[in-house]
């Protein structure tokens, strides 16, 4: 037998600049009715995403207030998706964000999973690894599953606009 001393997500690129795909950013409108904010965005990702408001890489979305109807498909590497998850959820709890819907890895075994889905209403497991895109638009190679998770009042139709995608379950 040969010993794997790390898990195939530590194979990670570390490359960031990967976008969804636009099927399910109509699911996520479907269901917020629009976006006031992307935190974790880029020029190229807004074409498809269209929130009223994003931060790029460099306007580092960290330092900045977040509001309303939020879209987030954080930055994958470890602590970088550490500071996004709890800036979310900070919002989440304080009132700030009204409704979001954050896309990632289905990393359940960390605590930064553990710590969105503590406060998400609902979450989609998705059947099958979602393939991002990268800048020219070619389909990538996700090395996990991923995992959709819901904030606001809205799960049940969430839930029907996500459940084309894999499995759901209100929380």
């Amino acid at each position: 037998y040969k010993v794997i001393k790390n898990p195939h997500v530590s194979f990670n690129s570390g490359e960031n600049e990967w976008y969804t795909p636009p099927e399910y950013i109509e699911a996520a409108r479907k269901v917020m009715n629009g976006f006031d904010l992307d935190p974790a965005s880029s020029d190229i990702a807004n074409r498809t995403v269209h929130a009223t408001r994003y931060f790029t890489k460099d306007d580092n979305g960290l330092n900045k207030p977040w509001a309303g109807n939020v879209w987030m498909n954080p930055p994958y590497e470890g602590d970088l998706i550490k500071l996004f998850v709890s800036k979310f959820v900070s919002h989440v709890v304080d009132g700030s964000i009204l409704q979001g819907i954050v896309l990632v890895n289905n990393a359940t075994e960390t605590l930064w999973f553990r710590e969105l889905a503590d406060c998400a209403r609902a979450v989609v497991f998705t059947t099958g690894r979602i393939k991002f895109l990268d800048p020219n638009g070619n389909p990538g190679a996700p090395l996990q599953g991923q995992a959709i998770l819901y904030f606001g009042d809205n799960g049940i139709e969430f839930l029907d606009q996500f459940s084309k995608f894999g499995w759901g379950a209100t929380l």
